[in-house]
């Protein structure tokens, strides 16, 4: 067995199954070139992903809590691994992607709610979740490598590595140390229950930033990322799987950068600081209205990323802090995934309207860019708001 400590298994097991979530996106628009779907069709599947999330959420913290959590870690892992067995069996891949989206959620809450388990205090708590985060970025950046150049070369090839590396990661689960679950809590009024623990971390201050501000991230960075799929060709001339995806994994490496010097710059005290970074995120969006060169564009995918890292880690931290003394670990990991999924599903559908409209890439640019910076504004008045009383 391998020799690995708590956080260390943590980090391999996410990395690995990140891993392959992140292949299995470009394995899907492999197939969907292949079998000559519209071309709206991917932001679709997406949406079918993200749409998991959404209407199990009210269930997936219970199921987080009341069990432990690498329980928790291997179900979400054999779920999707029965979407990638969809994919092979030919079915479509919306509705394959989605059974992929349903063990995702179901693993979500465990990985980030076992944090606490495993720190003793804020700063261990942070410097996790930067871990966590560049593990998880650094998957993103490698994942979509892969998945892009083994389905430019055997789609059956890439769909039996994804099996496998989904093994590895259930293996690696068995190393981490198990929380007690929590047997009282029950599945009974979870919808009424959800609602509840929303109420309560939206009526916190520092819960309600976290919450809008990951939302309003993972928006952005879901709609950017459909953006980029059809930007790339259309002002670059560059139409190879392998090629799209190094550049779109450029994005994942500054967010791996951006998560790793994060404690050095930001605390969980003085998690409001990371508005700054949002509003040079946005700004670095809008100039991808005047990019023309391949160089340019990566420096800015770059740039985007290490902001966006430093923006989104410190209000994963201080979510969970409040969490783990209000709500609950999972529940409020749940509550987050909800947030989150709902802004990205929200803005994937709108972009996949606009596509089948015919709005321009460049609009759409513009609308990301100026969307993220709204949310950030309502973040900094809020801050300011609270931090004066």
């Amino acid at each position: 067995m391998l020799r690995l400590s708590p956080l260390k298994a943590l980090f391999t097991a996410q990395f690995l199954s990140a891993f392959v979530d992140n292949m299995i996106l470009f394995i899907v628009l492999a197939i969907i070139k292949r079998d000559g779907y519209p071309d709206y069709y991917l932001p679709f599947v997406q949406s079918t992903f993200l749409a998991s999330y959404i209407v199990l959420s009210p269930w997936v913290g219970r199921f987080a809590d009341r069990k432990t959590k690498p329980e928790v870690l291997i179900i979400g892992n054999i779920v999707k691994a029965g979407g990638v067995l969809l994919l092979f069996a030919g079915c479509n891949p919306a509705l394959s992607y989605a059974a992929v989206g349903l063990g995702a959620v179901i693993y979500s809450p465990a990985k980030y709610g076992i944090l606490p388990f495993l720190t003793r205090n804020e700063d261990e708590l942070l410097r996790a979740n930067s871990g966590l985060e560049s593990y998880t970025i650094l998957a993103i950046l490698t994942g979509s490598v892969a998945g892009g150049m083994l389905s430019d070369l055997s789609v059956s090839l890439a769909l039996s590595a994804c099996l496998v590396l989904y093994g590895a990661s259930i293996a690696v689960n068995t190393i981490i140390p198990k929380n007690p679950g929590n047997r009282s809590v029950g599945y009974q009024n979870a919808i009424g229950e959800f609602y509840s623990d929303i109420v309560t971390l939206l009526r916190n201050p520092q819960s309600h930033y976290s919450l809008i501000g990951s939302g309003s991230f993972w928006l952005a960075s879901a709609v950017l990322r459909m953006i980029i799929f059809a930007w790339v060709p259309l002002t670059l001339g560059i139409t190879s799987g392998t090629s799209i995806s190094l550049i779109i994994a450029v994005t994942g490496v500054g967010i791996a950068v951006g998560a790793a010097i994060t404690p050095y710059l930001i605390t969980i005290k003085n998690y409001h600081r990371t508005v700054w970074f949002g509003y040079a995120m946005s700004g670095c969006i809008l100039t991808f209205l005047l990019i023309e060169s391949l160089q340019t564009a990566i420096i800015f995918l770059l740039l985007i990323g290490v902001l966006g890292g430093i923006y989104i880690v410190p209000m994963n931290a201080s979510l969970q802090q409040v969490g783990h003394r209000t709500v609950g670990e999972g529940k409020t990991i749940a509550v987050q995934n909800f947030f989150e999924n709902s802004f990205m599903c929200l803005g994937v559908g709108l972009y996949t309207l606009a596509a089948q409209k015919g709005v321009t890439t460049y609009s759409a640019i513009g609308t990301t860019g100026v969307v993220l910076l709204l949310f950030v504004s309502y973040l900094l008045m809020y801050s300011r708001l609270y931090t004066t009383r």
